[in-house]
């Protein structure tokens, strides 16, 4: 039980990521901030296994991540803190890449969860949205970074603590109506 709590509030709090910073800024020190956000991202590689088999990519981010936030202790800057954005959109566009190039693509593994025996079209279809995935993790990550580098802390965590989860949510949206539509075409 104290695992699931644990695993929970670490993935809601690194989900709130940019709003942490933001509020924690307000009252107190990057060190502070940082090595909060340093212990929430240890704690979800240490409880969460099965997270870690399903979404693999979490170990390097999440190494990436730790890395950055030390340096932002050490050295006192916010920098390191608005890093973690880019890093994980960063990892995730390259792990969906990678996965294109050597297989399976993501979406493909995803969608066989639900569906273990996909057909040519579905095969296919998959490897097209991993594509539109990986276009997204990309301008996602430039998007982060150039808010990262040139605008207010502000403007940082409305970007990165709403707009992007609302493109994502509208890409996800999207994906489904298209899917739904792909499917009533080959029954």
């Amino acid at each position: 039980m104290l695992k699931a709590i644990s695993i929970t509030l670490a993935l809601v709090c690194l989900t709130l990521y940019p709003f942490i910073v933001y509020f924690g800024l307000q009252y107190t020190s990057v060190k502070y901030v940082s090595m909060i956000l340093i212990a929430l991202v240890i704690i979800r590689l240490l409880v969460s296994r099965q997270l870690l088999k399903r979404m693999p990519w979490l170990i390097p981010a999440s190494v990436l991540a730790v890395i950055v936030l030390t340096i932002s202790t050490w050295q006192s800057t916010e920098i390191g803190l608005r890093l973690y954005p880019v890093i994980i959109n960063t990892v995730m566009a390259i792990t969906f890449a990678f996965s294109l190039r050597y297989g399976p693509p993501v979406i493909e593994s995803f969608a066989r969860i639900r569906e273990s025996e996909l057909d040519a079209t579905g095969i296919r279809y998959t490897r097209q949205i991993t594509k539109v995935w990986c276009v997204f993790f990309i301008l996602n990550a430039g998007t982060a970074l150039y808010t990262s580098l040139y605008t207010s802390l502000s403007v940082w965590t409305l970007y990165n603590g709403l707009i992007a989860y609302i493109l994502i949510g509208l890409i996800m949206a999207i994906e489904w109506l298209v899917r739904q539509k792909v499917r009533n075409n080959a029954s």
